[in-house]
């Protein structure tokens, strides 16, 4: 299982650098992306959510990147990251893919199924994503409009452990946000944080705790002498 965010860079993007992605492809989120994909996570999240100020806010800034990130820094309860939790059987080369009405968001109601089992759906015709439960079996059917859709099983002691490491993808990649940001959106660290921890249902303070392996993580690796080492003095 893997937290999945879909991805489309618009033209002509240029307030900071983002990765090379297939438009409308599916980037697992996790303490292992570069900066430049970091980037697109963000541009990615901020452009989904840049709607029109109206009466009620205040008006966008004038300054291009102000009046990007405006949306994204605004939206309370109505902030989107589309995407979901990607499912990848390898034994049978099934992929469960989120649904067009799935999001990061709302991710939660794995959680809700988990607990209580009532079906949960993820698009509507012609791709619609399903999970079920019977008993201690979890079905996860690719597509529910076709009557041979391909299916995932798993039980749900294991749907549990794959969303604890889910949770911890997220909170690894929160961490690398808040340091991405510290290069490249400095003005603006604190509330993208803020507003990504959002999104992803997840509290500011997580960033902060794995901040230190994040950093390591962003940092250019030095390179490790090959030779020998220098040999050490004779005593006197």
């Amino acid at each position: 299982m893997q937290p999945v965010l879909e991805i489309y860079t618009p033209d002509g993007f240029d307030l900071w650098p983002v990765a090379e992605t297939e438009p409308f492809g599916f980037m697992p989120l996790s303490g292992e992306l570069s900066p430049a994909e970091v980037g697109t996570v963000v541009m990615r999240i901020a452009d989904y959510n840049d709607a029109d100020s109206d009466g009620d806010h205040a008006p966008q800034p004038a300054n291009a990147l102000g009046s990007f990130l405006h949306g994204l820094l605004r939206l309370e309860d109505d902030i989107v990251a589309p995407g979901g939790l990607r499912f990848i059987d390898t034994s049978t080369n099934v992929t469960f893919l989120p649904g067009c009405c799935d999001g990061l968001e709302s991710r939660r109601d794995w959680y809700r199924f988990v607990d209580d089992g009532n079906l949960l759906g993820f698009g509507h015709d012609p791709v619609s994503p399903v999970a079920e439960r019977f008993g201690d079996t979890v079905r996860l059917t690719v597509n529910a409009e076709q009557h041979d859709s391909p299916v995932i099983a798993l039980s749900v002691t294991e749907l549990r452990r794959l969303l604890a490491g889910a949770e911890r993808d997220l909170a690894d990649f929160l961490a690398l946000v808040a340091d991405w940001a510290c290069g490249y959106l400095p003005g603006y660290r604190a509330p993208v944080t803020a507003a990504i921890a959002r999104v992803l249902d997840l509290p500011v303070g997580a960033a902060d705790v794995h901040v230190g392996s994040a950093r390591s993580a962003m940092r250019p690796k030095q390179p490790q002498p090959t030779g020998p080492g220098p040999r050490p003095r004779p005593g006197p």
